[in-house]
């Protein structure tokens, strides 16, 4: 089994010492298209690039030379280019998947982005968004927050109420409540150490952690 995956995907990376700071040195790394320019960007030469690759601007062949693997789809596709990369690293059954570079630029590739984390045939699968800044992933039965007190933390019902939603290290709590997705409830709430715990009895309950910026 493989430990960890990073995909890059082809969004704004805000900061990107923040962003490397993701990076560690067994990661296994996947560009999804034109997310090869963040991974680049970062100093990492990828293992795999996949996609259609129309957003591309540079020559592969140097990547090629030193191993990197190219799957090349057509544009005419139903998927995305991040789906795809995606599909590639569950098959690689690794502990842990992080989709870099998938936030901020176009909202409807952003929530498109989004979406694919609640695909339900990935219940088990620790599998998240994070740029560095921000890290976004499910919780559909217990979640962990790690962070530094004071960091923002927002809980957020994606499609359908969710119901007995307790939290333990939060500055609000939540003892058994439901959480509406018509309602902001669960928006901007604060680590009060270094972890939170979240558990949920029923839904699906995206948890947005915002972190503080780094002294540098």
């Amino acid at each position: 089994m493989m430990h960890r995956i990073l995909i890059f995907a082809n969004g704004h990376l805000p900061d990107l010492d923040s962003a490397r700071a993701l990076v560690h040195a067994d990661d296994f790394i996947i560009a999804a298209d034109g997310g090869t320019h963040n991974a680049l960007a970062l100093g990492l030469m990828p293992n795999v690039i996949i996609g259609d690759l129309d957003s591309l601007t540079l020559d592969l062949r140097p990547l090629t030379d030193q191993g990197t693997q190219v799957i090349q789809f057509p544009r005419d596709k139903n998927e995305t280019d991040l789906e795809l990369a995606i599909q590639q690293a569950v098959n690689m059954n690794p502990d842990q998947i992080i989709i870099v570079g998938a936030l901020g630029g176009r909202l409807d590739q952003t929530l498109g982005n989004i979406a694919l984390l609640s695909d339900s045939r990935l219940p088990t699968l620790d599998l998240r968004l994070d740029d560095g800044v921000e890290e976004l992933y499910f919780c559909r039965d217990q979640a962990e927050v790690h962070g530094r007190s004071g960091e923002l933390v927002s809980l957020i019902p994606w499609g359908v109420p969710v119901e007995g939603v307790r939290t333990d290290g939060l500055r609000w709590p939540l003892s058994d409540e439901t959480l509406y997705p018509d309602k902001t409830r669960g928006i901007s709430n604060e680590l009060l150490g270094e972890q939170a715990a979240v558990r949920i009895r029923s839904g699906l309950l995206l948890i947005v952690h915002r972190r503080a910026p780094q002294e540098r």
